[in-house]
């Protein structure tokens, strides 16, 4: 008779996000604060403005998370931060991490200067923003992180998005911060270890996490874990790291880059492409896959 073979953990047993949050089911952004948080440990302090978050997390006086959270506003995370950083400091704290913790909506868009201006002074938080490429939080909108050809409530289907995703990761790049990356929620192994890294650097760190949303993409629940592969496994969002805006690395090298037609197709808000719109939708995928190369193989 064979023996049932056991599975191995590879991240910490604790858990410091819990039951009780208000999440959509399937969705990423869950998955992407719950690793994080096992990296991170109980020492952690949230800035967190208008975003899913701010919701999932539970109606006041109630919290699913075991660490503290400071409700900001919208555009205010990257300060606010900074500010809670500076309090701790006066109070001889300095092994607390401060963590803003924002969408796609609050660090394309809205909370783009602060993000800039604590990069620029190189303030000692780590910024992190989960992306679902959109203002979910509001009723599905565009943001500048929504790709194109992508339906939202504000660009529907005879009016799709037709301007390309904003690089936010070259716009980090640029202001030389410590240490930045991409992760995606189905390689936990690489998100808990890019976090753990980032909370051992001084100064301005960024992760931007893919966390796929369902309720905005329509897709299936059951699809999260899948699409945030095949976004890997199709290069739209590459998995890397930057130091100082100089140094890339790859964390993983794809030999046998997949078409984006199958992960297209799983989501609802791209129904209506047509294969020219989705050929330019390629194209664009090709040419900052071979942007980041060069990148990598220079550094």
């Amino acid at each position: 008779m064979k023996k049932e073979k056991k599975m191995t953990l590879t991240l910490p047993v604790e858990e410091y996000a819990g039951s009780g949050n208000l999440a959509c089911q399937g969705c990423g952004a869950g998955l992407a604060m719950r690793y994080f948080l096992k990296a991170m440990g109980p020492r952690t302090v949230l800035c967190i403005p208008a975003c899913c978050w701010a919701v999932i997390d539970g109606p006041y006086p109630h919290s699913s998370l075991s660490v503290p959270i400071y409700h900001c506003a919208f555009e205010a995370a990257a300060s606010t931060a900074t500010g809670v950083k500076a309090g701790l400091e006066m109070v001889g704290d300095d092994k607390t991490t401060v963590v803003a913790w924002a969408g796609d909506g609050g660090t394309f868009d809205i909370g783009l200067q602060a993000l800039s201006g604590a990069a620029e002074r190189n303030d000692d938080i780590l910024y992190v923003c989960y992306d679902n490429e959109a203002y979910m939080n509001t009723g599905i909108q565009r943001s500048s992180a929504t790709p194109y050809g992508a339906w939202t409530t504000t660009t529907p289907v005879k009016f799709f998005k037709n301007q390309p995703k904003k690089d936010i990761n070259a716009i980090m790049a640029a202001h030389r911060i410590p240490y930045q990356a991409t992760a995606s929620i189905s390689y936990p192994e690489d998100l808990f270890k890019k976090a753990k890294k980032a909370k051992g650097v001084k100064g301005t760190r960024f992760l931007h996490i893919y966390a796929p949303c369902p309720t905005g993409w329509k897709s299936r629940p059951e699809d999260a874990v899948k699409l945030g592969r095949m976004v890997i496994q199709n290069c739209i969002f590459p998995l890397y790291e930057i130091e100082y805006g100089e140094k890339y690395t790859l964390n993983i090298k794809v030999k046998d880059k997949k078409p984006i037609n199958d992960y297209l197709k799983l989501q609802g808000r791209f129904r209506h492409l047509k294969p020219d719109d989705i050929q330019i939708m390629q194209e664009e995928v090709d040419r900052n896959w071979a942007r980041l190369l060069k990148k990598c193989e220079a550094s």
